[in-house]
């Protein structure tokens, strides 16, 4: 029997107007990989942060036990050199620095004369680069690397900090297929070394496949724990959301068709920074009333359609048409898409969907400032009443909605966004990658949604890298390899199979 490696003893964690963390209490053994799972608020980033000490001593209450010692932590530093090292979704790497640069800053290799030894640093980078497997020049800057490249540059990193227990938040959340199996193998590997994982994620797959044991969390208390030959999906599910899920996608009546409401003819994308095509002669339709699917590999040209048809002019140079109800129009900006109707819930919702620093009502009303201003000046208590109406309606999970977004969990943050642009009174939504990072409740929740919107007459684009989402949501598929539109299909003629194959023509 493994001994135990951590425990973490009655933690409880207070925000203002909410108990984040209540009497937590969870145990993982020496070398295995453990997993914490459950919905967008649940807690589980924020226990990682108490371990990781960035909530330090006096932020909580409960006790850290680390190798048999209960351990004060002061931030990261502290946590790190006893062995704690914590990846983020957010990775800690600095795009203008080296490889080499990155996996020694903060705890550079000095000579006796207390200079950077840069060659044993380069030496030693890329022994921590063959221990992951990533084969790369140490010279290369990490913001020319791929996600899964630099994944794999903090865990080189963290390796060359003599990690003990590695913690990962959401490592495969941004990750294409094959590079989440590689970081997966990874772990794997890594645990016959002796280091212990612990790992968040919301794709239950691959918590099954890898998981030694996992702590299920609700509404900041531990529900469950589970071994792995007990782990079973639907179980897991029926603990995190508090019921049964038996269909993850809420049935709607069939669609019966409608008008046709957008319509892209030749529609042709230069990527100026690129200097190359990412989109070629896009012809799509969308009807009143339908959920349209597009799907495809990352880099595809999904999201650059997407963003050409809300009129990123600015990075792209466009040709073609664009038809939205019947009249042909030329959307040079996202403020004449807005006047056509048009709105885009970016697939980056803390980069380029919300401003995190301000409130839920803020937020809200963003897009359509002129709704709530009189010459000029903001009606604060019409844009609360507008903030409330649409807390409301999409069930946003908030102490108030003078709440800052940074404090809400994912899917209440993708509500937000989605209530942002509904307030500019769309006929037509586009929804890139809705429920990216989000647990399968929130999922449920969002999908909801969508199927409220289209029986009340709007009509939604779609994009989703999950082949299930695409095939449970949707009436008809566009498929997309590198810029090219290489199929369409309607739902009943749709199959994962079918869609993988031309997506990789």
């Amino acid at each position: 029997m493994n001994k135990t490696i951590l425990e973490m003893r009655s933690i409880t964690k207070q925000f203002p107007g909410v108990k984040a963390l209540d009497d937590v209490t969870l145990h993982v053994n020496e070398g295995e990989i453990h997993c914490i799972v459950g919905e967008n608020g649940a807690g589980k980033s924020t226990l990682m942060k108490v371990l990781s000490g960035i909530h330090g001593p006096g932020t909580y209450s409960g006790d850290i036990v680390f190798q048999g010692e209960v351990k004060a932590f002061n931030g990261i530093r502290d946590s790190v050199n006893s062995g704690i090292v914590i990846i983020n979704q957010e990775l800690a790497l600095f795009p203008d620095l080296t490889v080499y640069e990155n996996v020694f800053v903060g705890h550079e290799l000095v000579n006796n004369k207390f200079l950077v030894d840069w060659k044993k640093t380069r030496e030693e980078t890329k022994r921590y680069l063959d221990m992951v497997g990533l084969d790369v020049d140490i010279y290369d800057h990490v913001g020319t690397l791929g996600v899964g490249k630099q994944q794999l540059v903090e865990i080189a990193k963290a390796l060359s900090q003599q990690v003990k227990v590695l913690i990962l938040d959401e490592p495969t959340a941004a990750l294409n297929e094959d590079d989440s199996k590689n970081l997966l193998n990874l772990l794997k590997e890594l645990k016959k070394s002796g280091v212990t994982s612990i790992m968040i994620s919301h794709k239950l797959k691959e918590v099954i496949s890898i998981a030694d044991s996992v702590t299920i969390l609700r509404d900041g208390r531990v529900v469950a724990r589970m071994e792995k030959d007990e782990l079973d999906e639907q179980v897991i599910i029926k603990h995190m959301v508090g019921r049964e899920i038996g269909n993850i996608f809420p049935k709607r009546p069939p669609y019966k068709g409608g008008d046709i409401v957008l319509e892209t003819i030749n529609l042709n994308s230069f990527d100026k920074t690129k200097g190359r095509y990412v989109v070629f002669n896009s012809n799509i339709k969308l009807h009143r009333g339908e959920v349209v699917g597009i799907a495809g590999l990352m880099g595809a040209g999904r999201t650059e359609l997407a963003l050409s048809i809300f009129g990123n002019s600015k990075k792209y140079k466009i040709s073609g048409g664009v038809i939205v109800n019947d009249k042909r129009v030329d959307l040079n900006s996202p403020s004449s898409a807005i006047e056509n109707g048009i709105a885009y819930v970016s697939e980056d919702r803390k980069r380029n969907g919300l401003i995190l620093t301000e409130t839920i009502s803020e937020n809200i009303t963003l897009s359509a400032l002129r709704k709530i201003s009189r010459n000029g000046i903001l009606n604060f208590s019409k844009q609360d009443e507008v903030a409330e109406s649409y807390v409301g309606n999409l069930s946003i999970r908030t102490p108030s909605i003078h709440q800052r977004l940074r404090n809400l969990s994912g899917g209440n943050q993708q509500k937000v966004q989605i209530g942002k642009w509904l307030f500019t009174e769309p006929n037509i939504l586009i929804l890139d990658e809705p429920t990216r990072g989000i647990d399968v409740g929130s999922k449920f929740e969002i999908y909801t949604i969508i199927n409220d919107l289209v029986a009340q007459g709007m009509s939604i684009l779609m994009i989703s890298s999950e082949l299930p989402e695409i095939l449970g949501m949707c009436d008809r598929i566009y498929v997309i390899s590198e810029g090219v539109q290489t199929a369409e299909f309607t739902s009943e003629e749709a199959t994962a199979e079918k869609i993988m194959a031309m997506a990789t023509v």
